[in-house]
């Protein structure tokens, strides 16, 4: 596994429950802004790791559960969000602005 990757997975540990991020701040936390997609990429393998990674916590820029379909079943990454507190309509947190947590803010 990438150091790359690990980095990714030490960073979503830290999202406190109830709370969600964007592929793109971990990104940009990393210092490799550009690389959305490659934590994307750590987010699909992240349910191999033996230590639990809250993948269900990161979602796109605009609040959109878009990965989904890495988990055990359609729906699980929405009931995961529930289980936490947070509403969902359309595959989408309802007040993703409020919840959001920046790590360049929250890991100073």
């Amino acid at each position: 596994m990438s150091d790359f990757y690990q980095s990714v997975y030490a960073i979503v540990r830290q999202i406190p429950i109830g709370r969600v991020t964007s592929y793109g701040a971990i990104a940009k936390y990393l210092g490799t802004a550009g690389s959305s997609r490659m934590v994307g990429w750590a987010m699909n393998l992240s349910h191999h790791q033996e230590m639990y990674v809250p993948a269900h916590r990161v979602v796109n820029r605009n609040g959109l559960l878009t990965g989904k379909i890495h988990f055990g079943s359609p729906d699980e990454m929405q009931e995961l969000l529930e289980n936490e507190g947070i509403t969902i309509e359309n595959d989408c947190i309802t007040n993703f602005k409020d919840l959001f947590w920046d790590p360049i803010k929250e890991l100073k």
